[in-house]
């Protein structure tokens, strides 16, 4: 049995047409993608719900602003994901916190000897938020947003065995925050 086909219009003829300048053929576009860019620029914004709020609206504006220039080459939600990490990114990076900067292990602020249950997802999204960016970036990037490592070299300037090893170190690190024994 086929899939019921989908009332509308096509995601590629809302992008044409919000290039064009339809305003809401945009706004579906954004009802479409909204929640999987808050996501992503939420946890790289250390779960901070405000910070992630104005991320969102400025990786969507300055989507509007260049989707003249988007080429088609890859699926608009790909094109719109990778502008809002990029958004993300460069919000990490001007208020200090390079995301490729490093903190050491003993500046972490101490969890305590709580256990870690992996159901308590707010334990774990405060955990990742007090990772230092480079660390969370990374751990975000692999593990939560499915990453590969030659693509997050690539976003943040760093080789592919940097990019394994910084992974490695970010969980560690996590592992520290969680009072889980390494």
């Amino acid at each position: 049995m086929s899939p019921a086909p989908i009332v509308g219009t096509d995601e590629a003829d809302d992008v044409r047409a919000a290039a064009a300048g339809d305003r809401s053929a945009f706004q579906r576009l954004y009802r479409q993608h909204v929640d999987r860019v808050y996501g992503a620029v939420y946890r790289l914004a250390g779960y901070d719900h405000a910070r992630a709020e104005d991320l969102t609206q400025d990786a969507f504006v300055r989507a509007w602003q260049k989707l003249a220039g988007f080429r088609h080459e890859s699926a608009f939600g790909t094109w719109l994901y990778r502008l809002a990490v990029n958004v993300a990114l460069m919000d990490i990076r001007s208020r200090g916190s390079d995301p490729v900067s490093t903190m050491d292990e003993d500046d972490l602020p101490e969890h305590g000897e709580t256990p870690f249950c992996a159901a308590e997802r707010e334990e774990l999204e405060r955990a990742i938020g007090r990772l230092p960016p480079r660390a969370r970036a990374v751990l975000i990037l692999h593990d939560v947003e499915g990453w590969r490592h030659e693509d997050i070299g690539a976003e943040l300037g760093m080789a592919v065995g940097s990019s394994k090893a910084q992974l490695h170190r970010a969980r560690g690190l996590l592992r520290k925050v969680l009072g889980e024994a390494s």
